[in-house]
């Protein structure tokens, strides 16, 4: 038992408040959402006030801001709803520098923080805009001439072949830092053609590549026979979107990858499409496979890794192991070791049923962990329906019983299948928090239904009508009324006012996270697009190749129905609670508590409370026994929960909803908690980062 304690007190040496008193890193070190700071605690919360409020001023209709701040020095460094990033002194708010490397009207992808990178002479800020990873003196604001061709890396070169320019590879998570490498992802379509998802480090002082890692396997590389033959040529996607952490002992990074393309039909993928859907463990410096973890194989639903990854320590078989933990869109959490990749709880083999798709081949089964239990409900039955109304009730029943439903991974049909959990999560890419004195693990999370239907798809041929274009081209997940599926998919049937030709036009061109770029379909067919979308004019278009490469397998069937099952007043077809937050013991695998999380205020004023809602953003835990939270879509809330309880002890309404991380960090002997708040994913909109803190 001494043994046992001692090394317990030296797993809580690395969380000092010394070493919390910035927050240098996207998701604090190790990336386990944590703070050692206690000045604001379960006695005082209740006194919390909002310390300051930095206005971007850029906002626009559906922005969404995603940046959990970094603060080195006394300086936050932030990204605004326009991509702009700006400096600000985090004990007033006032802005010191910004640098707008876009000049955009809107941003072309989420952003959910920056990369700081320092030798102790110079300093340096890196930021993804578009295809570019970009340097800046962080002290100036300005880009280093030495870094790159004037400061910038074109990320498409990184590829092999190089990327055309029809092609995006938009990163939307930071890199991560180690020694002298920025390591990243990317953000990419999951409909082809899709870039293949490579994992890139490139040299922080020159931006030269210093190495990449193939998901989908080359010839002779590890995985390869896991797709068809020459499947890296013609498939795409099985990238790292969510995020990566950094082993700096041990020089290893994990990096979760999502989905292949297409997502939910892979008759041109047969096989386990390793290393989609896995966490993999590379060697930071060269990019050397150490082990993987395939959670989902041969992924039809959409069901991948939403988040970067936790390094902690917890106890196992009754010692202390340094473990990753990594939960996914499913339900699951996984617990591995960090050396080794094995599991820390049991595993077993979920049956999948077949598919009854032409040219599908669904996996026999998949893996997932005995323990601890899923987070989310893995079924949506007549059981789980809506007891709203009485009309809400029958109405989600009729539509039920027309669509296929059963257990998670029952596969997409041409009928229409019930994904519950759904693509949305889950879990989701505000990504958990863990508390090194308890070993609680914290997770909020979402519960709501999806509906996915395929079809064949509507024949385009090398000249055709606009119309016809959208229908093949863009109705799979916006609709084939433009409808679209909010917030995921916008609605794209009242464009005019909103959008001008050129951004319209840009959009199509490059695209932007899971939007693939047009551009490889030629300007007649852009323009002819764009005057669809904004006018209605419905002309006659000449259309370039549609594939990544030619000889690229085309697909029997893509997707008709992508959305949101919800009741006919827009809410979720399924009972409450709609979203939720749970703390796990990482030691036992048990559910300490579970709470709902978010509300509709219309429900409320209703007498419906505790529903939970949809909520994008994570936490963070301190050891002043805290769990800060925003995330909550329709509330617009900040709250703050005793940590040991789940019980609610403060929270404030924001002018926006807080779809972001917050941060934590202590200046002239205060302690102050960050967060932006920016609304948007079609709700209102705004640009605030605010900070609050004890009178």
């Amino acid at each position: 038992m001494r043994i046992l304690l001692i090394a317990l007190f030296a797993s809580c040496v690395l969380f000092s408040q010394e070493n919390y008193r910035s927050w240098q890193q996207v998701g604090g070190p190790e990336n386990i959402h944590y703070s050692a700071l206690n000045q604001i605690n379960t006695s005082n919360v209740t006194s919390l006030r909002m310390a300051w409020r930095f206005e971007s001023n850029d906002s626009y209709p559906e922005s969404d801001m995603q940046c959990n701040p970094i603060i080195i020095d006394g300086v936050m460094f932030v990204t605004t709803p326009k991509l702009r990033v700006v400096a600000v002194n985090a004990a007033t708010g006032r802005q010191i520098w910004s640098f707008d490397g876009l000049h955009a009207t809107r941003a072309p992808h989420p952003n959910r923080g920056l990369t700081y990178w320092t030798d102790g002479k110079q300093s340096r800020i890196f930021v993804t805009l578009g295809n570019n990873l970009l340097a800046l003196d962080a002290k100036t604001g300005l880009l280093d001439p030495n870094f790159g061709s004037g400061g910038k890396v074109d990320m498409r070169l990184a590829f092999n072949p190089p990327l055309s320019s029809g092609l995006s590879v938009n990163v939307t998570s930071p890199g991560v830092i180690y020694h002298d490498v920025i390591i990243l992802g990317s953000s990419l379509p999951e409909m082809l053609p899709a870039a293949p998802g490579d994992i890139r480090a490139y040299n922080v002082r020159t931006g030269k590549l210093a190495w990449s890692f193939h998901t989908i396997p080359h010839p002779g590389e590890f995985g390869y026979d896991t797709w068809p033959a020459n499947a890296w040529k013609t498939s795409g996607a099985a990238n790292n979107w969510a995020g990566l952490v950094v082993d700096q002992q041990r020089g290893l990074v994990f990096v979760p990858t999502g989905s292949a393309a297409y997502d939910f039909y892979g008759a041109d993928r047969h096989g386990d499409d390793l290393f989609a859907d896995s966490l993999l463990c590379l060697d930071a410096a060269t990019g050397k496979r150490k082990w993987h973890f395939q959670a989902v194989r041969h992924d039809i639903w959409d069901l991948d890794f939403p988040s970067a990854p936790l390094l902690v320590r917890c106890l196992s078989k009754g010692k202390l192991v340094d473990a990753v933990v990594q939960a996914g869109k499913s339900g699951y959490i996984y617990v591995l070791n960090r050396e080794t990749g094995e599991s820390l709880f049991p595993l077993a083999e979920r049956t999948v049923p077949p598919s009854s798709v032409d040219g599908e081949q669904a996996v026999k089964s998949e893996p997932v962990p005995t323990k601890p239990a899923p987070f989310v409900r893995q079924e949506f039955t007549e059981d789980t329906v809506t007891h709203r109304s009485q009309a809400a009730h029958q109405a989600v029943l009729e539509q039920l019983q027309a669509l296929d439903h059963g257990p998670v991974f029952t596969p997409p049909s041409l009928k229409g299948a019930v994904f519950f959990p759904g693509p949305a999560g889950g879990a989701e890419w505000g990504g958990g928090a863990y508390d090194p004195e308890t070993h609680l693990y914290y997770l909020n999370a979402n519960e709501s239904p999806w509906i996915v239907r395929l079809s064949l798809p509507s024949e385009v041929h090398r000249t055709a009508l606009a119309s016809q274009l959208y229908q093949a081209r863009c109705a799979a997940c916006h609709g084939a009324e433009r409808k679209g599926s909010p917030p995921e998919y916008p609605a794209l049937d009242n464009l005019a006012g909103r959008l001008t030709d050129d951004q319209v036009s840009v959009m199509l061109h490059n695209g932007g996270g899971r939007m693939p770029a047009f551009a490889s379909l030629g300007e007649p067919a852009i323009n002819g697009l764009k005057d669809f979308l904004l006018r209605g004019i419905n002309k006659e278009v000449e259309i370039k190749s549609r594939r990544r490469e030619a000889g690229s397998p085309g697909l029997k069937y893509t997707t008709e129905t992508f959305k949101e099952f919800r009741d006919p007043d827009g809410y979720p077809a399924n009972s409450p609670p709609w979203g939720t937050l749970s703390a796990i013991n990482l030691d036992t695998g048990d559910y300490v508590w579970k709470t709902p999380l978010g509300e509709y205020p219309e429900l409320v004023a209703q007498g419906l409370k505790d529903t939970g809602s949809e909520n994008h953003g994570g936490g963070v835990v301190t050891a002043g026994g805290l769990f800060f939270i925003g995330a909550t879509h329709y509330d617009n809330k900040f709250r703050a929960f005793d940590k040991k309880t789940g019980k609610l002890l403060w929270e404030t309404v924001l002018p926006y909803a807080a779809n972001a991380t917050p941060a934590v960090y202590e200046l002239n002997g205060k302690q102050y908690v960050v967060v932006a708040a920016g609304g948007g994913r079609e709700r209102p909109s705004g640009g605030s980062f605010i900070a609050f803190a004890l009178p």
